[in-house]
């Protein structure tokens, strides 16, 4: 069991590893409330774990969500039933793949946190704002669906003739399999889980803006990139102090490690002979043969353009 433990933290400390990172928080904490249902329900004490559950939903009620307003974020990293966050799982790791390749994982947990928050909101507004939904029963609301469905539009906006091979159906492109997904949520937005197919189509929306903006040069996740190296900045490990009697090379050391380090973080905008043979390489081997980099590159060069 250490060793399954080892791996974990193995993965998750891996650099560059975000889309397996995000996999893995919804897992751990789908672990530990499964672990915590079975020994209450054992124990007789039942009424813990779903106090601790609500802590982690978010209510339709806006009075209810303005006492908790913390679960707009931990209801899309919480699931209670396996097969719930076994389809949000895979859907965003089919997606994820792409949005991490094409784009860096940075904008990946961007687009999965505010599309996680875009659904949520949604949720919020058309259970307190519609007259149809006001007379239904609000149920708290959990799952990765939003955040998922945000990926999944995001990667099918910027490649939409990108294409999975599907079991019986064989190659198909990702903007009709996304399409479908679409008006399924549509179809049950008045249904009996009508707030999750609301959130699912608040995701979509936000993958939608999320990179029609970005391709036009505005980056709608800056504040979470900043909330993010915030927090990793503040878990990382600060190094000891070393005396040293040369403080002026010393300091000019530091200084190109951090500007070496710095930049090596995010690809530079390509010049055009870059450019250039990118686009040679394309017409050599295809579109597929370019490495991660260089798809990124070509991205930021269209940016720029």
């Amino acid at each position: 069991m250490s060793g399954l433990f080892d791996d974990f933290r193995n993965e998750f400390n891996k650099p560059n590893n975000t889309l397996v990172q995000l996999i893995l928080v919804n897992v751990v904490i789908f672990l530990v409330l499964l672990v915590s249902k079975v020994s209450l329900t054992m124990a007789e004490q039942l009424d813990i774990y779903n106090t601790v559950k609500d802590q982690l939903m978010m209510p339709g009620e806006i009075q209810a969500f303005l006492r908790k307003p913390w679960t707009l974020i931990t209801y899309f990293f919480t699931h209670e039933e396996i097969f719930h966050i076994l389809y949000n799982m895979l859907f965003l790791y089919w997606f994820g793949r792409l949005i991490d390749e094409y784009l860096g994982n940075r904008r990946l947990i961007g687009l999965y946190i505010m599309g996680g928050i875009a659904g949520g909101l949604i949720f919020l507004a058309m259970y307190n704002l519609v007259p149809y939904f006001q007379n239904q029963d609000t149920r708290p609301m959990l799952g990765a669906s939003a955040a998922a469905f945000s990926v999944a539009v995001g990667a099918a906006t910027l490649l939409p003739n990108y294409t999975f091979h599907l079991l019986f159906f064989g190659p198909v492109r990702i903007k009709y399999i996304v399409f479908f997904f679409i008006i399924l949520s549509v179809a049950q937005s008045a249904g009996l889980n009508a707030g999750g197919n609301l959130a699912h189509l608040g995701g979509a929306l936000m993958g939608f803006c999320y990179v029609k903006l970005l391709q036009n040069g505005t980056d709608l996740g800056r504040p979470i990139y900043w909330l993010a190296d915030g927090w990793s900045n503040l878990l990382r490990p600060k190094p000891a102090v070393k005396v040293s009697y040369r403080q002026r090379s010393s300091t000019s050391a530091q200084t190109s490690s951090y500007v070496s380090s710095s930049g090596s973080s995010s690809i530079s905008t390509p010049d055009q002979d870059e450019v250039d043979n990118i686009l040679d390489k394309i017409s050599r081997s295809g579109y597929e043969s370019l490495t991660r980099e260089e798809k990124q590159k070509l991205f930021r060069a269209s940016q720029r353009n």
